[in-house]
Order: C-alpha cells, then structure tokens, then sequence
C-alpha cells in the first residue's frame, strides 16, 4: 500500500510538472506574437506603407467614410415642406438641407441662383412617395439625385455633398 500511495505522489508530482511547464510556455508565445503584432503595425505606420499597398486614392476615400477628411464651407439652405406624390395631401415631406461646398467663392454662385436651386429641390422633394423616401436607402438616393441635379447649375464651383438636418415624412 505504500507503494502505492508513493505512486500515487509520483504521478500527482509528474502532473504539477507538467501544468507549471505548461502555462509559461503559453504566454511566451502569446507575448512573442503580441510583440511581432505591434512591431508590424509600427513598421505600416512609420514607413507608410499603407499608401503603397493601397493606392493613395483608397486611403482617401477610407479617411472620408471614417469622418477623418476635413468638411468644406457648408451652405444652409431654408426649410423645404412638400406634399408627397400620389397622397392626395395625406403625406409630406419636411427637410432642412445643408450643402457642403468645395470653396467659399461657390457660396456666391449659389446665392445668384438660389432660386433655381429652391425651385429644383421643391420639385423634385414633390415628385417622391412616401415610399421612396422613407427608408434609408431612399434618403441616400435622394441625396445623390439633389447634389448631381444643383451641380449642373453650378460653373465654377461644385456641392461637395448634401445633409440632411432635418426630416420628417408624415
């Protein structure tokens, strides 16, 4: 029976072992791989390698979607409030639009033709259902079709992008 018992301590010792062996050996490689992260990420950064992988175009358009890029001059327009298409009177539309401009000489461009721009968006607010601008993907849209349709207006300069700070849809 003793030479049992020792067995048994033999065993339980030989298992520690194993265990305290186990778990340094473990967080040596996860600190060595940690290291060779942030060395990587040093290198990319430091060197800038990222606009040679990339393309200087990408890092842009990704400095942009992240809100890092600087916003230009913005031009506030009145408050538009329009019938819907189709509802009878039921629905409207009520938007305050912002413009974001690409100098501040466009500024007086607009101001020479805010009428046309008002008339422009007023029509083409009222030329949309409810179902058209009631969900994301309608606003998006709409936001592309009044910057492409007031650029045309525009000679020297030229909308940037266009906000929405205000939109109600009844």
């Amino acid at each position: 029976m003793a030479e049992a018992a020792k067995k048994s301590e033999e065993s339980q010792g030989e298992s520690d072992e194993k265990k305290k062996k186990g778990i340094p050996i473990k967080l040596i490689i996860v600190t060595v791989l940690a290291l060779f992260m942030l060395a990587g990420i040093f290198v990319v950064v430091k060197k800038g390698i990222l606009p040679k992988l990339f393309g200087k175009d990408t890092l842009k358009t990704l400095s942009v979607n992240t809100g890092l890029a600087d916003i230009g001059p913005i031009y506030g327009l009145e408050t538009f409030i329009v019938n819907l298409l189709g509802s009878t009177g039921k629905n409207y539309l009520k938007a305050t639009i912002d413009l974001e401009i690409d100098n501040i000489k466009t500024k007086e461009e607009i101001d020479k033709r805010l009428p046309q721009f008002r008339d422009s968006i007023l029509t083409l607010l009222s030329s949309k259902t409810h179902d058209d601008v009631k969900t994301l993907e309608g606003k998006f849209q709409l936001r592309t079709e009044i910057t492409a349709m007031l650029n045309q207006y525009l000679k020297t300069g030229r909308i940037i992008n266009v906000y929405f700070t205000d939109f109600i849809v009844q």
